[in-house]
């Protein structure tokens, strides 16, 4: 049905039969439905129900208005029906008779309420808020209405629970509190992980509702559990984890700390293990160490903590160390004098056990040696080869050396080394001697006391021909008294030759002759060089003159090694008194010589020649008695006679003079010419300078060319001992 104040639209010749029916007799609303209209949730309910019945209130005005309505005609309004061409103010009357018969419900509703319930409406006095329990805990929720008396309940996650205070069918549910007062306050116990839900409590009757309160069940962790634990088996140097583990429900999801002595480990990583459903289903944490030898026995905590329970659960684990042995090596006495004995201690400790020892000195292994102890005598060579001791067991080894302090002598390391320097140059000399302590060295000339510098290194500067020699580096020994010693090394300048005249024996005219020079040069001299006024002479013959070279017996001169050139004149001339023979040595240096003189000596008188004569016949006459009465002693039949060097005969002269017999050439040196001898190891200078025979009897016989006796008991030998005068009579002669 319209509005009424639509009315006016329809047109007034609708039949009767287009009316709507007058609504039906209405009773009076009840109590109850007059609470269930001031509820929210009515003043909720559907419009058009409102709308319909505000048509039939109109329509129920509209049929009163007809039976009695003051209208403009008789007092009364005219019917609906009749206000079609009728005057404004028939319309008005009607629509104020629409509006009365309106508000009357209304006021009656309004007069009722404010009888029957004066006074605050319904509402709450306490409402629940989130709460945070533990597993297994009891958990209240509280609820409190004022001015309300009807039904209260609770819902979980929008399920109602019951209005009953015992909630059957929740078996760990119940509503405390007093229920006149408004108290209607939820309890859950024990808590469980399902409880964790939104919950509400309602007053049904008043429409009333409180805000949600979230139950969050914390779950407690369990203890964790450390793989391999109790005591977990580790290799020390070797990287390693360690792995902890927490299993189980816990909410939330724990943290794993680890903790040694209390005090934090950082850098372990963590990590989760989902379950298909999207829960936690493990979380792990794992420990990356490297251990060594001192971790053997020591306590590592895994804490599992979280907002459950913040002290958290231990797992404690031990550490059980496998390490290789650990060495500590000691000498007993460290400092030792050389030649004394030392006892080394090789001490270790190991997981599992040592099972050997291995002694090595300079990294050669010491022989027999196998214990924790050994057991030497100490030498210079501990100061630098130091001596190990190798551990071993099942998991490695380890070594350990240590070096005495052996206190000996100065060694010698390195000699110096001989020298060839040009003249004006420097000259170094260097040689190392080792000692402990260090010993102290001194450089001086062969034959010279002065200490010509102290250390390893002897510096000459600018040498010439006098710095020639043979220099010492010497090392006094230690204070045990041992070691020390001498080097030494010589130093040749290089410089041109120097030439020197030896004396030569005079002359007899038409004899034979010898001239010498002694040569000196480093380097060796190219050549030697002999000449006089129509001609030279290198080496080899040239007509009446021989030239033979060879070297210098060793120190002769005092200047090293040097060279003496002969030259022999067979057949002299007169000329050969008079003129100068000219010695000359060269070499890349430059060049050196002398000249010589040959000196002339005359004939003997006739008397001399013949007592001379007669004093040979008689010497060989005893000699040769001597020599068979000798033999007849002894018994043998055989002779003994000296060794002689093979002479080398200078040859005849050009003139045709003839050479002499072997009586001559045994005879003085004053009446014979020179003899050249091929071995020249026994040639020396006397003070003079001439060159002379090696005799071993320093003089004794005064015999030239025959070597002394070599056998004790030889018949020569015992009768020179009886009759020396008979041999120095060439003296007498002279």
């Amino acid at each position: 049905m319209q509005p009424s104040g639509q009315a006016a639209r329809f047109p007034a010749s609708l039949p009767d039969s287009a009316r709507a029916p007058p609504p039906p007799s209405r009773r009076p609303a009840t109590t109850a439905e007059r609470f269930r209209a001031a509820e929210p949730a009515a003043g909720r309910a559907d419009e058009g129900t409102s709308r319909s019945e505000r048509g039939e209130l109109l329509a129920w005005g509209e049929e009163s208005g007809a039976e009695g309505t003051p209208g403009q005609s008789g007092g009364k309004c005219a019917p609906r029906k009749e206000l079609a061409g009728k005057p404004v103010q028939q319309q008005v009357c009607w629509i104020l008779g629409d509006t009365l018969r309106m508000l009357v419900p209304v006021l009656l509703v309004l007069s009722f309420c404010l009888m029957g319930h004066a006074g605050p409406a319904p509402h709450f006095l306490q409402q629940p808020e989130d709460q945070v329990v533990l597993l297994g805990d009891e958990a209240r929720l509280p609820c409190a209405l004022g001015a309300y008396r009807g039904l209260v309940q609770w819902t979980k996650d929008g399920l109602a629970l019951g209005g009953e205070r015992d909630l059957p069918g929740w078996s760990r549910y119940w509503i405390s509190g007093n229920a006149a007062s408004g108290q209607h306050d939820l309890h859950i116990r024990p808590v469980e992980l399902e409880d964790q839900a939104s919950y509400e409590c309602q007053a049904t009757q008043a429409g009333l509702r409180s805000r949600p309160a979230q139950l969050h069940v914390l779950v407690p962790p369990e203890p964790p559990q450390v793989l391999g634990g109790p005591s977990v088996s580790l290799v020390a140097g070797v990287p390693a984890n360690l792995t902890c583990r927490s299993r189980g429900d816990a909410h939330p999801t724990p943290e794993l700390l680890w903790f040694r002595d209390g005090v934090r480990l950082d850098g372990a990583i963590f990590r989760q293990t989902p379950l298909k459903e999207g829960t936690i289903g493990s979380v792990e944490s794992i420990l990356s160490l490297t251990p060594s030898s001192h971790d053997d026995g020591a306590t590592l905590v895994c804490r599992a903590r979280s907002q459950a329970l913040p002290a958290g659960k231990d797992t404690a684990v031990t550490l059980s160390l496998q390490y290789p042995p650990v060495v500590t090596l000691s000498a007993e006495p460290q400092t030792v004098q050389e030649g004394e004995k030392v006892t080394f201690l090789c001490q270790a400790t190991a997981q599992p056990p040592v099972t050997g020892y291995r002694w090595a000195k300079g990294g050669s292994p010491v022989l027999g040696a196998r214990g924790p102890m050994l057991e030497i005598v100490a030498d210079a060579s501990f100061l630098t080869a130091p001596v190990s001791c190798e551990v071993s067991n099942a998991v490695g080894s380890a070594n350990r050396s240590t070096a005495l302090d052996v206190q000996f002598g100065p060694i010698l390391q390195a000699k110096p080394k001989p020298l060839s320097v040009d003249l004006g140059e420097d000259a170094s000399f260097s040689c190392v001697w080792r000692g402990n302590p260090l010993p102290r060295v001194t450089w001086t000339r062969r034959g010279d006391a002065q200490v010509l510098a102290s250390g390893p290194t002897l510096r000459l500067p600018a040498v010439g021909p006098e710095d020639a020699g043979d220099y010492v580096c010497r090392a006094e020994p230690g204070l045990s008294g041992r070691g020390g010693g001498s080097a030494e090394a010589r130093l040749t300048v290089n410089a041109p030759p120097v030439v020197t005249a030896l004396h030569s024996a005079p002359a007899i005219l038409r004899g034979p002759a010898r001239l010498q020079c002694l040569v000196f040069a480093s380097p060796a001299p190219e050549a030697v060089v002999w000449s006089w006024d129509e001609g030279f002479l290198t080496a080899g013959s040239q007509g009446r003159f021989l030239v033979e070279t060879f070297p210098a017996p060793e120190g002769l001169g005092g200047q090293g090694p040097g060279l003496i050139s002969v030259l022999h004149i067979s057949g002299t001339q007169e000329s050969d008194f008079h003129r100068g023979f000219n010695c000359t040595a060269r070499n890349r240096l430059g060049e050196g010589g002398t000249q010589v003189s040959l000196g002339r000596r005359d004939l003997l008188s006739t008397v001399r020649i013949v007592a001379g004569v007669a004093a040979m016949a008689m010497t060989l006459l005893m000699i040769i008695t001597g020599v068979a009465l000798c033999c007849w002693r002894h018994g043998r039949g055989q002779s003994s006679f000296s060794k002689q060097k093979n002479l080398v005969r200078i040859p005849g002269s050009s003139d045709g003079s003839s050479s002499r017999g072997p009586e001559e050439e045994t005879g003085s040196s004053k009446d014979q010419g020179p003899v050249v001898h091929t071995d020249h190891s026994d040639l020396v200078l006397d003070e003079e300078g001439a060159l002379e025979t090696k005799d071993p009897t320093n003089g004794y016989y005064k015999v030239r060319g025959v070597s002394p006796p070599t056998s004790p008991d030889s018949c020569v030998t015992s009768l020179q001992l009886k009759s020396p005068e008979i041999f120095n009579l060439h003296n007498g002669l002279s």
